[in-house]
Formats: structure tokens, C-alpha cells, sequence
């Protein structure tokens, strides 16, 4: 068999392998540093939240604050992650700086004084802007770099949040479109990604991390859990259910958002009447289980992230109000991110399906985790590489099946509407490639629209079967 070996192509990978390092290593340092700083800071404003409970009722004067702020300073950068992935697809104008210390700033608040927001999105938007940053500052950078160091500042924000350089890394790879993964950047996003957790790490800054016990026998051949039956149907069940749930998810985050812009005209005014409207629902429910991250609580008998993984951890509609309250947050004006929300939500409805079926609460609630994360982002391979960073490889089967089932019943949806469709999730799907899932929402309400008016005339003319004769 004949060898074939080309001294001139690698020399090329060898030159390829040190701009990337050159590139990606001030990078993951800067966004690792911006993660630590950020994560700091959130901590320190939950535990004063949590310490000084009145300032809920500020909620509506931080969110004039953060509208205002971002209406006189941050008019480009309020796009946020949509826009970052649009300038990966079509590079343009660049994202701009000052993203990072807005959305910072903008996500802290939030969680100071009530809102229910995550805080991915705000790591990805400081990776994204140092990124293009590094860009504009560096000679010599050509612009067909721009996208890939751009998908690099992603996969740092995503590694040195959350702890996950490896899921990290893959999540910059798949989020851009659906079905399609942009694997020429893995080295970069890679690189970054994990320099990102380190530096994360060296500022002594942690993680949450959660346990599920083992079902792994000290003397067996493998370290997957054994194949079981019913544990597999319980899995269908909770894939399906998150993506039911990640869609609802993101329709309604979507839907408010919408509602805010078409009836409140003013940006100021629209996270105060956010606000306000999260004030009464505390008082309403009688809880504030459902603030800020969820993560954890000095209150034992609050429901959080930590609390879904036992028994009683969580109401049977917990992940429903975890819902409302952050489409409220977020499509009022506020600032942060998603996933941590997303977290909460398929933990928790993970719990209460355990609680239907008899399955292992923690397992089911591991898998509700990771489950409406894959369906509301659409990046079911990231999240299932996740769920191994974050859980341990023994369930991996199970993961994979949970996160898939999720993004498939999520349907032509998510939470980033800058995210294109590469390949329909079934054939019969009548989109076009490399539509964006904003324009797949716009053409299914124009749709919604021709739907109803042929209705209307129809019971209008007499002639519609479903209705009676005029």
C-alpha cells in the first residue's frame, strides 16, 4: 500500500495549529476573566437579594434603568445573541464593544432585584464582543477569520460559565444552524472553551455540580448503567414532554416580547410594566421560588435546580411558573440568559415525572436538565456532551435519547431567532434551507393569517364544511 506524505501540508497544519493558539489563547483568557467577574458579581447580588427581600420592589425602577441604559448607549448591541450569530452568517459591521459591560451590567441588575432571567446568554455576548474586539485590534487578521473567532467568544462564554469546555465548544458548532455543523472551527472553539474554564478556575471561581447515584456494579464489564426497559420508556416520555416544553418555551418568550414592542411603545417603560407584573405574581403564588437563577436557596423548602434532584424537591407545576416568570423577564426588556431557566425547567418537570411514573428522581430530573436545553437551542449533541461533563458518562444512552427526542419535538422553533434551518427536522417540512427561524415564525403567522381569512369568507359565503351556513 502506497504512503503518502506531504511535508509542505504539514508545515500548513503546523502554521494553522499555532495562529489558532495565538489567536485563541488571549481570547479564552479575556472572556474566562469576564466570566469570573460576572459570576462574582451575580453571586454576590443574589446573596444580597436574598439578604434584603425588599428590594424586589424596586424590580420596575431597575428595569427603567436597564432600558434607558441600553436606549442611549446600546441601541446595536440589544440584539444580543441574534446578533452575534448574524454577523457569523453575514459578517457586517461587527459586534460591538461596549456588549460586554452593557449586558454585564444589564443581567446583574436583573438578578439584584428579582428578575427571572439565566445568565448563558450574557457569557456568550461577552465572548462574542471580545471576540470581534480581538478582531479590530489584531493586524493581520483576515476577514474570513472574523466568524471563526467569533464562534470561539461563544464557546469560551458558554465553557467558562458553565463550567463545560467541551460542550461549550461543540454548542458554538451546532447553534448556528439546524441539522449542520460548522466542524472547521472545532480547533478554535476547543482551544478557547477550555482556556476560558481554566481561567475561570484560577480566579477561584466554581461550578454546580450534581450527582446521580450509580447503578454501575463494582465488578461489571461496563461503565454505562444497564440497559433497562421501563427506564427507556420513562426516557421517550421525558424527551418528548421537554420538547413540548422548550417550545412553549420559546413561543412564549416570543410571543411577550412581541407584545411588549406592538402595545408599549416606550423601551423604558416596558421592563417597568415587566416589572410590576413579576411583583404581583410573587404575591400572587406566594413564593419567590421562582427569581433570578433557581440554582440554589438559603431556604430549604424552596424549589431549585439542586432541590429537583430529590424527592418532593419540586411542585407539580413548578417548570410552568419557572416559564412565565422568565418570558416575563425577558420579553419585558431585562437582561440574561436562558439556560440556567431552562435548567429549572426540565429539572423540575423531570421531578414531577418521576413522580407519575415511579422512575429515579434524579435521573429523570438529569434528563429534563439537559432535555428542554437541547429542544429550546436546538444543539442536541452539545447538550447531550454536556450531560457527560456534568453527570458522568454512565446514563449517556439515556441522555442522547432525552436530548434528541427534545429537539425533534421542539419542532422549527428555539430561542435564537438568528438561528438558521441547514436541514428540516423531517423531510415533509416545506421550509426552505438557510431560512432563519425568525423568518419560519414570520412566514407561519402569514400562513395563520391566509388560513383564517379563507375562513372567514368561506363561513361568510356558506360554503365552509366546518362551520353552518349563513
Amino acid at each position: 500500500m502506497p504512503f503518502h506524505f506531504s511535508f509542505r501540508e504539514q508545515l500548513a497544519l503546523g502554521a494553522y495549529l499555532v495562529k489558532w493558539v495565538l489567536l485563541t489563547l488571549p481570547l479564552g483568557l479575556a472572556v474566562g476573566s469576564a466570566c469570573a467577574l460576572f459570576l462574582w458579581s451575580l453571586e454576590a447580588a443574589t446573596e444580597l437579594r436574598f439578604d434584603q427581600p425588599w428590594l424586589l420592589w424596586l424590580l420596575p425602577l431597575a428595569g427603567a434603568f436597564i432600558g434607558g441604559m441600553y436606549w442611549t448607549l446600546g441601541r446595536s448591541a440589544e440584539a444580543g445573541n441574534n446578533l452575534i450569530m448574524d454577523e457569523i452568517h453575514e459578517p457586517g459591521g461587527g459586534v460591538p464593544l461596549r456588549m460586554a459591560p452593557l449586558v454585564l451590567v444589564g443581567t446583574v441588575v436583573t438578578h439584584l432585584f428579582g428578575g427571572s432571567a439565566g445568565r448563558e446568554g450574557t457569557a456568550v455576548q461577552m465572548g462574542g464582543s471580545l471576540a470581534s474586539g480581538l478582531a479590530r485590534w489584531l493586524p493581520g487578521i483576515q476577514r474570513a477569520d472574523v466568524p471563526t473567532l467569533l464562534m470561539a467568544g461563544i464557546a469560551a462564554g458558554f465553557g467558562g460559565v458553565f463550567g463545560t469546555p467541551v460542550a461549550g465548544a461543540i454548542f458554538a458548532l451546532e447553534v448556528l444552524v439546524i441539522g449542520r455543523m460548522h466542524s472547521g472551527a472545532i480547533l478554535p472553539c476547543l482551544i478557547a472553551a477550555i482556556v476560558s474554564d481554566q481561567t475561570c478556575h484560577a480566579w477561584g471561581i466554581g461550578h454546580t455540580y450534581y450527582h446521580i447515584a450509580s447503578v454501575v456494579p463494582a465488578d461489571s464489564l461496563s461503565n454505562l448503567a444497564p440497559f433497562n426497559g421501563f427506564l427507556m420508556a420513562c426516557t421517550v416520555l421525558v424527551g418528548m414532554a421537554c420538547g413540548l416544553a422548550s417550545l412553549l418555551f420559546a413561543e412564549l418568550t416570543h410571543g411577550v416580547h412581541g407584545l411588549f414592542k406592538r402595545f408599549v411603545p416606550s423601551p423604558l417603560a416596558r421592563p417597568m410594566i415587566g416589572g410590576a407584573i413579576i411583583i404581583g405574581l410573587v404575591y400572587l403564588l406566594g413564593t419567590r421560588d421562582y427569581l433570578g437563577l433557581g440554582v440554589s436557596s438559603p431556604d430549604k423548602n424552596a424549589v431549585t435546580i439542586v432541590s429537583a434532584f430529590q424527592e418532593g424537591g419540586a411542585h407539580p407545576f413548578s417548570w410552568w411558573w419557572k416559564i412565565v416568570f422568565t418570558a416575563i423577564t425577558l420579553g419585558s426588556g431585562f437582561k440574561g440568559g436562558e439556560v440556567t431557566p431552562l435548567f429549572f425547567i426540565g429539572a423540575t418537570l423531570g421531578n414531577t415525572l418521576a413522580l407519575l411514573t415511579g422512575a429515579p428522581v434524579d435521573v429523570l430530573a438529569a434528563l429534563g436538565f439537559v432535555a428542554v436545553f437541547a429542544g429550546a437551542t436546538n444543539t442536541p449533541i452539545a447538550c447531550t456532551i454536556m450531560a457527560l461533563e456534568l453527570f458522568g458518562g454512565e446514563y449517556v444512552v439515556y441522555f442522547a435519547v432525552a436530548c434528541l427526542l427534545a429537539y425533534l419535538f421542539s419542532g422549527h422553533s428555539g430561542i435564537y431567532l438568528s438561528q438558521r434551518i441547514g436541514t428540516p427536522k423531517h423531510g415533509k417540512h416545506p421550509l426552505v434551507p438557510e431560512t432563519s427561524l425568525r423568518a419560519a415564525r414570520e412566514a407561519r403567522a402569514e400562513l395563520r393569517k391566509q388560513l383564517a381569512a379563507e375562513r372567514r369568507r368561506l363561513r361568510s359565503s356558506g360554503d365552509d364544511p366546518g362551520g353552518n351556513p349563513s
